[in-house]
């Protein structure tokens, strides 16, 4: 089990830059800034295991709980977030509802409803329905006097979205908000949370592009190596513990393909036995509204009926 990670232990960009895990892009777009560096942090690990202010659940239209990042945060939280839930009647896609975090280490819990890549590709409208997300997002933990606030990758999971362009789109909607929202400096953090490997990698790839290291980052090393011990002491805290980290990451890293393993042989197993075709994986409970499923109403009706 993932121990509980507090803000201090989440790397920003300036400290990955400065340690060489994060490397700078061979271009970037346009209106690049590392201006926030100190402000944007990535990291791979469980989202319900972050003492933040604020995580952004990666829900379905009914809120009432599914597979992969949704069912675990509703798992990890307890009774009382379904509860809450309940009362909040469902929410739009691109929408976000926030509530309180209950059992998790966390504040409170940003339920945001992604797009489902496939439908709305065919509309026009996934880039701005995800991008709404983020902004809805980021509006509330604002709003709600969160000064942290930490991303999973929404809409990448069993909604299809590709890891590339989800991160793409990600990290500009969440760089346009830092420069043109006026409640912006009302965030210290705002964290980029990958549970899988292909979501990271598109992570590491993109945020370079967007927020590249600070032009006098050679200088600044000069400057820290020639300010004394103390300055040296401090740096080298801040290497030791990204590196505590990157090395914690890289054991749950691999024991999560284990288990993830382990589970698609046992379903595997049973489904020879059976002669059935096995579930996927993290496939959530309840799909949203637009799949022509039932409405959020219905779902929580269905709910309190079976209850």
């Amino acid at each position: 089990m993932a121990p509980i990670k507090t803000l201090r232990e989440i790397p920003t960009l300036t400290s990955l830059y400065k340690l060489k895990h994060l490397t700078p892009a061979a271009s970037t777009v346009s209106g690049a800034s590392s201006a926030y560096n100190d402000r944007i942090c990535v990291i791979r690990t469980d989202i319900t295991k972050l003492e933040v202010d604020a995580i952004v659940n990666a829900a379905n239209e009914s809120l009432l709980g599914g597979g992969g990042v949704d069912g675990a945060i509703h798992r990890a939280a307890g009774s009382g977030l379904l509860r809450e839930c309940e009362e909040l009647d469902g929410c739009d896609t691109g929408d976000a509802k926030i509530t309180d975090g209950y059992e998790l280490p966390c504040k409170k819990v940003i339920h945001t409803v992604g797009p489902i890549y496939w439908r709305t590709k065919k509309q026009g409208k996934h880039t701005s329905l995800l991008q709404s997300c983020y902004r809805r997002s980021l509006d509330l933990a604002a709003e709600n006097d969160c000064k942290s606030i930490a991303f999973s990758a929404l809409s990448t999971g069993v909604y299809g979205y590709p890891s590339n362009e989800a991160a793409a789109t990600a990290i500009g909607e969440v760089k346009k908000w830092l420069d043109t929202n006026d409640k912006a400096d009302k965030l210290d953090r705002i964290i980029f949370c990958n549970f899988m490997e292909k979501d990271e990698h598109a992570y590491y790839e993109w945020l370079p592009k967007y927020f590249p290291p600070a032009e006098d980052g050679k200088d600044q090393n000069k400057s820290i190596e020639s300010n004394g011990d103390g300055q040296k002491g401090h740096d080298a805290s801040e290497e030791k513990m990204v590196d505590q980290i990157k090395s914690e990451l890289e054991v749950e890293a691999e024991d999560q393909n284990k288990d993830e393993n382990k589970r698609e042989a046992v379903d595997a197993s049973k489904s020879e036995e059976s002669g059935q075709v096995a579930d996927l994986p993290d496939v959530p409970k309840t799909e949203p509204g637009e799949h022509g499923l039932p409405e959020a109403k219905k779902l929580k009706t269905d709910h309190d009926q079976r209850l």
